[in-house]
């Protein structure tokens, strides 16, 4: 195995062999089944280095997008096994990459004496499986499969050049922290297949990919107060309200969590995220009913305009400070911190074109709104 020239593959694969050792012991230990093999600081460490090298070349004038799982072919459903090993390259990852970039597809990674290889692809990895991610050029996100699979990875660590975050679960413990975020956390695993909140989260996934920015406020069921704080009247209501997504999340007509019924929460969480794009915000309730789009966020009459406000994002470092509300964004998350100001028991998901997300919701302990900068969950 040739020597890392990525400086921040020797850190990070310190700290990521004692996590997933750590929580693939945990696991075994609780009697849990179908559990990954953790991978050495040595391979992890040569898994990163390859990739990221991988991530700053081209192949026929396109950046690689490539999912790497590390795991011996036994331990995939169904695999798909090349005739013969590849030695774990950039040369070798750029080449493949173009027939992997699809999502839901990894390229399988094992190791013989020590050394790392290629030996095929594969759709279904077992629980808490290493997993690696290459979404752009000398972006590296490290992740793993969840407990029971549910919904989109849990993210451990993310390198950008030579900056390394870590994910710090602590942040989730805290009694105010919001719900979307604790679940990202992977605090209240195993999650079931139709929870509102894993709902959410593949709103916010979807809201972050059209790239065109956007609000999603998120209102108690059952309750007008959030009118007061629209634009009246509404531009786009939605009469009745759009209860879809909601519906198949209680259908027990379908199999839960097949490819069918999987497919069909993908269509409808893309059709409400794509309203999300039209200049306003989009409002829905705890129970994912669709209420309104398009509309402009007002002060509460009476209301008190939002001053500080606890910015925190969820790494290590990332500990809550005060910052002024127009310090964490644009118009759209200043009128989104004045939402939660005033409607104090909703929240609200804000994605930026640039990539940048934000949760915003009421702390009832440090009496303030506190914005949780979360793009580092979602990656």
């Amino acid at each position: 195995m040739s020597n890392s020239t990525y400086l921040a593959a020797e850190s990070a694969s310190i700290i990521l062999e004692s996590h997933f050792s750590t929580l693939i012991a945990l696991a075994i230990i609780e009697g849990e089944q179908n559990i990954a093999t953790a991978p050495s600081k040595e391979i992890i460490e040569s898994i990163i280095n390859a990739s990221f090298w991988a991530s700053l070349r081209k192949e026929e004038g396109n950046s690689p997008k490539i999912s790497i799982a590390f795991l011996n072919p036994d331990e995939a459903e169904q695999p798909l096994i090349f005739g013969k090993k590849l030695l774990l390259t950039p040369a070798n990852l750029t080449k493949l990459a173009p027939g992997v970039e699809r999502a839901g597809i990894h390229l399988g990674i094992w190791e013989e004496n020590g050394i790392p290889y290629i030996w095929g692809t594969t759709l279904k990895i077992p629980n808490y499986c290493f997993v690696l991610d290459v979404s752009e050029p000398g972006l590296i996100v490290i992740k793993h499969r969840r407990l029971h699979g549910f919904g989109k990875f849990t993210n451990v660590v993310v390198i950008k050049g030579d900056e390394i975050k870590i994910v710090n679960k602590d942040c989730g413990a805290m009694k105010d922290c919001p719900a979307i975020v604790t679940a990202l956390l992977d605090l209240d695993a195993p999650c079931s297949w139709n929870n509102g909140i894993n709902a959410l989260i593949m709103l916010a996934v979807s809201m972050r990919g059209h790239h065109h920015g956007g609000i999603l406020l998120v209102v108690p069921p059952k309750s007008d107060d959030w009118k007061e704080s629209l634009v009246s009247p509404l531009q786009y209501p939605i009469q009745p309200s759009f209860s879809s997504l909601a519906h198949l999340l209680k259908d027990r007509h379908l199999e839960v969590g097949q490819p069918a019924w999987q497919s069909a929460i993908k269509s409808e969480v893309d059709n409400i995220a794509g309203l999300t794009a039209v200049d306003g915000a989009t409002v829905i309730t705890r129970d994912l009913h669709l209420l309104t789009f398009g509309a402009k966020i007002v002060r509460r009459q009476n209301g008190l305009p939002v001053d500080d406000l606890a910015y925190i994002e969820p790494v290590l470092g990332g500990e809550a400070i005060s910052k002024y509300a127009s310090e964490v964004g644009g118009t759209r998350h200043l009128s989104a911190a004045q939402f939660i100001n005033d409607q104090r028991d909703a929240f609200a998901l804000v994605a930026s074109q640039d990539g940048h997300f934000t949760v915003f919701s009421w702390s009832p302990i440090s009496q303030k709104v506190q914005a949780h900068r979360i793009e580092t969950l979602l990656l």
